[in-house]
């Protein structure tokens, strides 16, 4: 059953930044994008991650695209199944591991690998509040909502991850999200949103009151989705990365998700120009400096 990242809903959520387009032989959802100032348009993968139902049909769907699009640019899955040589046949342009994903390994009891201070916060932030699952995720969009625009006023949210209310209303319906809740005097006071896809679920989104913050709400929350997952007979989680492009920068959230994981997966950054000719023309009319940047001519574009 086709579920999460996978499913058309999540694509039609993202619709705001871009039009969904299938890839049928891989079963991937892509993004296609005007680009500024051009009658051209070139794709992007799904946030956070572009994800494949079978990663071996992603190189004649690629080589299928023909000039239709100038360029693609993704982030792939840590759990996909290829290797780096694939990758590289399929993005000659791009492909390189981009951050190491946090994971953890479900057949493994919590006790043998999440942290002591973490556990620590879990008994110190369940003294405090009460952590449920949202049964039927989308009655709680109101609270998400609210939730999530204290985020993006604390760290300055903006561009995709900013998300509006109705992307969010669309996210919260999609077959496979797995929400829970911390409470507090009836007023819920932390989220998250975890999609589930096969064997493993993904941590997609979290969020917190100022008094969720202050109590730990996120040690109570994720505590209580391992043990919620493992129950289900789910194999593997993904974390996610820490903050930030730098790879050997320990963030706060780096060290969160350290001590809930078993280990560590790599996501590459991949992208391919489809069209040699017009990508040149775009790059050259935007005078575009020398960049590593993929594409170039959106140098800057989430600053």
């Amino acid at each position: 059953m086709v579920s999460g990242y996978l499913h058309q809903a999540y694509a039609a959520s993202l619709a705001e930044f871009g039009a969904p387009r299938l890839l049928p032989l891989c079963g991937a959802w892509i993004l296609e994008r005007q680009i500024p100032n051009s009658s051209h348009l070139d794709a992007m993968g799904c946030y956070p991650l572009f994800v494949c139902q079978d990663w071996s049909g992603l190189s004649d769907d690629l080589n299928n695209i023909g000039s239709s699009l100038v360029s693609l640019s993704v982030v792939t899955d840590p759990f996909g199944e290829y290797d780096l040589n694939y990758l590289q046949e399929c993005f000659p342009e791009v492909a390189v591991p981009f951050k190491q994903h946090f994971v953890v390994d479900l057949s493994r009891s919590p006790n043998t690998f999440v942290h002591a201070h973490h556990q620590r916060n879990v008994r110190s932030a369940l003294r405090g509040m009460r952590v449920e699952n949202c049964g039927t995720p989308g009655d709680f969009l109101e609270d998400w909502t609210t939730l999530y625009a204290t985020l993006v006023a604390r760290h300055d949210v903006r561009g995709i991850t900013a998300f509006s209310k109705e992307s969010f209303a669309k996210q919260l319906t999609v077959p496979g999200l797995a929400a829970f809740r911390a409470v507090r005097d009836n007023t819920t006071i932390g989220m998250l949103l975890w999609y589930r896809q096969g064997n493993r679920a993904y941590y997609h989104l979290g969020a917190y009151s100022p008094i969720g913050y202050e109590l730990g709400a996120s040690f109570a929350l994720f505590n209580y989705s391992l043990d919620y997952f493992a129950q289900l007979g789910l194999e593997w989680l993904g974390l996610g990365a820490g903050a930030g492009a730098e790879p050997d920068r320990e963030s706060g959230l780096t060290r969160f998700k350290k001590g809930w994981s078993t280990g560590t997966r790599t996501a590459y950054f991949c992208g391919r120009v489809f069209d040699a000719a017009k990508y040149r023309d775009i790059v050259l009319a935007r005078r575009a400096p020398e960049t590593e940047y993929f594409p170039a001519y959106r140098l800057g574009e989430f600053n």
